[in-house]
């Protein structure tokens, strides 16, 4: 009789092959793999396999000499079927994909694909989906030319990760134009089978602007509606977070470029208020930080407004503004019950070094133009 392959196992591929079995993740003939050759290595027979694992005697063989033949990386995938060869070059669908743009469209589809490279849509679908591309999918940004832009990133970045001691970070801004929709007709509701429904048309009933400070180390956050958002109304929220914060603490704001936010009238106010304060505790009050122009992303304040639109106000309905300023007010109660702070990682090294990247690239495309 034929005898089997002995298999010699190092102690880097035995873990390496223990690893797989443990894993959740890896395909399941990938970790029967392992269990055989971890069977074999321990001086198994391919019958005594095969019958464990409820598989033939003859794969139990086929995968030794796989691996005697590759290692583990021929253990990773499978082995190359019999059958009719491929007729379409997944290389050529990937360059057409990326290098070329359909005559009446803006991007590829499947089907528009397959007229132009002769294959078939699910061949197409399989080549992308090989290669990791996905046409119908495009991801916004937006590159800072604020001539100061990495003096402003380092000062805010610094501010997030090491907070100055006897002092408040606080990332202000404004969510303007919320408005106040109601459906034209009530939605039915969620369902076992059967999402909820909701129609695409509405009544405006008007509009609030929500003022909001987070504080970066807790996480509350400290907010008043509005009607609209000019000066007057940023200077009022202003005075409200002076009022409601420790007096002897500087407040370091984290805040746009947004005209209302400079304008004369609240950077005099701004300077009347740190005059007072140095005066009396020896230090400033109020320490504006504008963030680069084009990168509003660096306020974390924007990050609260997002959770605010998808949990509060997207399938909201409201009859009112002041139904829609109840609801906010709400929002902002419950959160600050129990405020998670959102953490900052990022270094500024590491945003600089990408945005450079970026910059890089846009430039390379526009001299390939």
């Amino acid at each position: 009789m034929r005898r089997p392959l002995n298999i010699k196992l190092s102690l880097t591929d035995q873990s390496t092959l223990e690893s797989w079995l443990r894993s959740r993740t890896l395909p399941v003939r990938q970790a029967e793999r392992a269990r055989i050759i971890l069977g074999a290595a321990a001086g198994r027979a391919d019958k005594d396999l095969a019958a464990e694992l409820g598989c033939s005697r003859q794969r139990c063989a086929r995968i030794r000499r796989r691996f005697q033949a590759g290692g583990l990386p021929a253990l990773c995938s499978d082995a190359p079927r019999a059958g009719r060869p491929r007729r379409h070059d997944h290389s050529r669908i990937v360059e057409l994909t990326t290098q070329s743009l359909p005559t009446n469209a803006t991007e590829w589809s499947t089907r528009l694909m397959a007229q132009r490279s002769g294959a078939s849509a699910s061949t197409v679908g399989r080549a992308w989906r090989a290669h990791g591309l996905k046409p119908h999918l495009t991801r916004g940004f937006k590159l800072s030319r604020d001539p100061r832009f990495v003096e402003k990133l380092e000062d805010i970045v610094g501010l997030y990760l090491t907070p100055p001691e006897h002092a408040l970070v606080l990332c202000c801004d404004e969510k303007s134009q919320i408005q106040a929709l109601e459906r034209t007709q009530p939605g039915l509701p969620l369902r076992q089978g059967r999402r909820r429904t909701q129609t695409h048309d509405y009544k405006r009933h008007g509009t609030t602007t929500l003022f909001a400070a987070l504080n970066v180390l807790e996480g509350k956050v400290t907010g008043c509606c509005a009607p609209r958002h000019r000066h007057t109304h940023w200077l009022k929220f202003l005075q409200q977070v002076d009022a409601q914060t420790e007096p002897d603490k500087t407040l370091h704001l984290v805040i746009d470029n947004y005209c209302t936010h400079k304008h004369p009238k609240v950077l005099a106010w701004v300077a009347r208020r740190n005059q007072t304060q140095q005066q009396r505790w020896g230090r400033s009050r109020l320490e504006l930080h504008f963030t680069p122009t084009g990168a509003s992303w660096l306020n974390m304040v924007e990050r609260f407004f997002r959770d605010l639109t998808v949990r509060r106000l997207r399938h909201g309905v409201f009859r009112s503004v002041a139904e829609l300023q109840a609801a906010v007010e709400d929002y902002l109660r419950q959160h600050n019950q129990s405020p998670k702070p959102f953490i900052w990682t990022a270094k500024a090294s590491d945003i600089l070094a990408k945005v450079t990247r970026a910059q890089a690239a846009t430039v390379e495309k526009l001299q390939n133009q």
